[in-house]
């Protein structure tokens, strides 16, 4: 069951990588779906938009493991101890 799960696309096994655009000078920058900000070369945190089971599922920390969950958690709700 939550090896096919739809919610964790690039979380778990291979990762995949977006390019955006820095809001701040137009800058390209690739982020991967596991990193949860990125720094551009102008100094602008750009962070993971990524949407993910982890917003809803009871089940997550157990699919995607501690350390994704919680970086993830952190950004989601940055009240989250």
């Amino acid at each position: 069951m939550l090896n096919g799960c739809p919610g964790v696309g690039g979380l778990r096994g291979t990762p995949t990588i977006a390019v955006k655009t820095c809001p701040e000078c137009g800058r390209e920058i690739e982020i991967f779906s596991v990193d949860t900000h990125i720094v551009c070369k102008c100094g602008f945190i750009v962070y993971n938009d990524t949407q993910t089971c982890i917003k809803w599922c009871a089940y997550a920390r157990e699919c995607v493991g501690d350390e994704i969950y919680d970086k993830f958690k952190a950004i989601i709700n940055p009240k989250f101890p």
